[in-house]
C-alpha cells in the first residue's frame, strides 16, 4: 500500500474541463479527509494544440509516464487538424494507449433505474456487460504508418500478433469469472466478436481465442460475426456478458452499445496494462454544449471510480476499493431519484449532479 498516489489530470478540450473537475471533486468527496490521492493538472489537447503548436508537450507525456493513474476529460476540436487531415485532440489518448502498452480498453455497458433506454421493453438490470476492446494493435496500429500514394491510393494494414491477442482474451476471461454473469441466464461468458469469415487477421484472433479457452473450462464461449454482433446488441442484450473483439470493431460496438444505455454521457472506460492505467468516459468533447454547464458527468465519474478500483487491487489498498463502490453506489441512487443531466431528457446541470453526488457520499461516510 502506498502513502500518497500521484493522479495525472489533463482536462483537454470542450467539455472535458468541466465533467473531469465534476470527477475529481466526487473523488475527493469518496475518500474524505486525509485523500492518499494528490492531484495535478497538466495539459494537452486540441486547445493546446491552437496556442503553442503542440497538443502532448513532452513535459505531460512524461508526468503521466510517472504518474500512479491518468485521469482524462476528452479531447479533440473539430477542424484542428494536422496537414495529413487526422485530429491533434487524438495524441494524447493514442500515444498514451501505444507507448505505455495500455492494451486492455475496458468499456462496461449497464443500464441504470432512471435511465431510459431507447429499446422498447428493457429496463435497469436487463444490460449490464463489459465490451473488452484490444487496445493496442488492430486497424488502429496503422496510425501515423500508412501509406498515401500521389493522392491517389491510401492503405493501412490491420496487425494482429499472438501475443497481443492471448493477453486480451485472457484478460476477458478473468472479468468474466470475476462477474455475475449475464444478465438473462447468469452465464459467465465470453463472445469473441471478429469477421473470421472474410480476413485472415481475424480468423486468426478466433483461432487464438479458441485455444486460451480451453484453460478456463468454468467458462462458457461463443463466437460471433462483427455486423451480427451490431443486431444482437439491439435485439438481445440480456444475453451478454463480456465481449473481446479487435481494435477498431470495439471501438464501433461500445458507441452502439452506450446508445442502448443512455448515451455516451453513460460510457464509462478504463484503459489498462502492466503497469500504467488510464481513465477517461468514452465520449467525445462536445464543443457545442462546451461551458453551458449541461455536459453530463456521470461517464468521467464511473470512470474515476474504476481507477479507484484499479489502484486498489494494484496496491491492495481497500480504502480506495471501497470509496470506488460507493461512487457507484451514489451514482445509482442518484439517477434513480431523476438526477438527469440534458442528454438523459432531465434538466441537472453538471454542477447541480457533482454537488448531489458529493453530498450523498459526504452523508453516506
Amino acid at each position: 500500500m502506498k502513502h500518497v498516489y500521484e493522479i495525472a489530470v489533463v482536462h483537454g478540450d470542450g467539455i472535458g474541463p468541466e465533467v473531469c473537475a465534476a470527477a475529481v471533486e466526487v473523488v475527493k468527496a469518496a475518500l474524505g479527509s486525509g485523500s492518499p490521492l494528490r492531484f495535478t493538472e497538466h495539459p494537452a489537447g486540441a486547445e493546446h494544440f491552437l496556442k503553442t503548436g503542440q497538443s502532448f508537450p513532452e513535459p505531460t507525456f512524461q508526468a503521466c509516464r510517472a504518474a500512479d493513474a491518468i485521469l482524462h476529460g476528452a479531447g479533440g476540436l473539430p477542424g484542428v487538424v494536422y496537414a495529413d487531415g487526422t485530429e491533434a485532440g487524438l495524441d494524447f489518448t493514442l500515444r498514451l494507449r501505444f507507448e505505455l502498452d495500455l492494451y486492455a480498453n475496458i468499456r462496461p455497458v449497464r443500464l441504470f433505474e432512471g435511465v431510459q433506454s431507447p429499446l422498447s421493453g428493457v429496463k435497469a438490470g436487463d444490460i449490464d456487460y463489459i465490451i473488452l476492446r484490444e487496445n493496442s494493435e488492430g486497424l488502429y496500429a496503422a496510425r501515423g504508418a500508412g501509406a498515401l500514394l500521389r493522392g491517389e491510393v491510401a492503405v493501412d494494414t490491420l496487425v494482429q500478433t499472438r501475443v497481443g491477442i492471448e493477453r486480451i482474451v485472457r484478460k476477458a476471461f478473468e472479468l468474466a469469472r470475476q462477474s455475475n454473469g449475464a444478465p438473462r441466464d447468469g452465464v459467465r461468458r465470453v463472445t469473441c466478436c471478429d469477421k473470421a469469415n472474410v480476413l485472415r487477421s481475424y480468423a486468426f484472433f478466433r483461432s487464438v481465442f479458441d485455444d486460451v479457452a480451453k484453460d478456463y473450462p468454468d467458462v462458457a464461449t461463443e463466437h460471433a460475426l462483427v455486423d451480427a454482433m451490431a443486431m444482437h446488441l439491439v435485439l438481445k442484450p440480456g444475453h451478454f456478458n463480456v465481449i473481446v473483439s479487435e481494435n477498431m470493431f470495439g471501438d464501433i460496438l461500445s458507441d452502439l452499445a452506450a446508445a442502448t444505455v443512455g448515451g455516451m454521457g453513460m460510457a464509462p472506460s478504463a484503459e489498462i496494462g502492466a503497469a500504467n492505467g488510464f481513465f477517461q468516459a468514452a465520449h467525445g468533447s462536445a464543443p457545442d454544449i462546451a461551458g453551458k454547464g449541461i455536459a453530463n458527468p456521470f461517464g468521467t465519474i464511473l470512470s474515476a471510480a474504476s481507477m479507484l478500483d484499479w489502484l486498489g487491487l494494484k496496491h491492495s489498498d481497500e480504502k480506495l476499493s471501497q470509496a470506488a463502490e460507493r461512487i457507484r453506489r451514489v451514482t445509482q441512487a442518484c439517477l434513480a431519484k431523476g438526477l438527469l443531466s440534458a442528454d438523459l431528457g432531465g434538466t441537472s446541470s453538471t454542477r447541480q449532479i457533482t454537488h448531489s453526488v458529493c453530498d450523498r457520499l459526504a452523508a453516506a461516510a
